[in-house]
């Protein structure tokens, strides 16, 4: 009993924290994750990937091919929320709480190759990215284009656009 006093100390602290930031801010999908929240997730999310999945290593080669397959995939099913660029600046992002990610940003071009492929496949809780299920090499392309996108030029942007059905960058492209 005596060791479990100061766990019991910290986790009744961190409650009444919580209830606190929850009483004074509410649970608003319109707010921002702060920083511990953010910081939290991330941590907890990447504890629940297993060690075999974060060694995956993409088999497909990321050839322009590859990158052109994976890129039209993208455009037609992720832009709406992750916006043809990648950034994340689209409508219906902006009600998601948490938001989806810039993907072009260093907190998911640094995950490995097997977690990108397994927050594609399965999803996150909580938040509103579904697990997609999926044939795995589709999503091994979409992996792919997803380490492209901070290298994306204007004339892909323009391609996707096609593919997606844009009318203009500013539907699916934050500026």
């Amino acid at each position: 009993m005596r060791r479990s006093f100061p766990l019991l100390v910290l986790g009744s602290g961190c409650l009444v924290a919580g209830y606190a930031y929850v009483v004074s801010h509410g649970f608003s999908a319109r707010a921002r994750p702060n920083m511990v929240e953010t910081f939290v997730a991330r941590n907890l999310r990447s504890l629940a990937t297993p060690l075999s999945v974060k060694r995956k290593v993409n088999p497909v080669a990321a050839t322009p091919l590859d990158i052109a397959e994976g890129r039209d995939h993208f455009a037609d099913h992720c832009a709406t929320c992750h916006a043809l660029d990648g950034s994340g600046d689209t409508a219906l992002n902006r009600g998601l709480y948490p938001p989806a990610p810039d993907l072009r940003k260093p907190e998911t071009q640094g995950l490995s190759d097997g977690e990108i492929f397994s927050i594609i496949k399965d999803g996150i809780r909580f938040t509103g990215m579904p697990g997609w299920g999926g044939d795995d090499e589709e999503n091994w392309l979409l992996v792919s284009f997803i380490r492209h996108l901070p290298d994306l030029s204007e004339e892909e942007l323009q391609i996707m656009r096609e593919v997606a059905g844009a009318e203009s960058a500013d539907d699916h492209r934050g500026e």
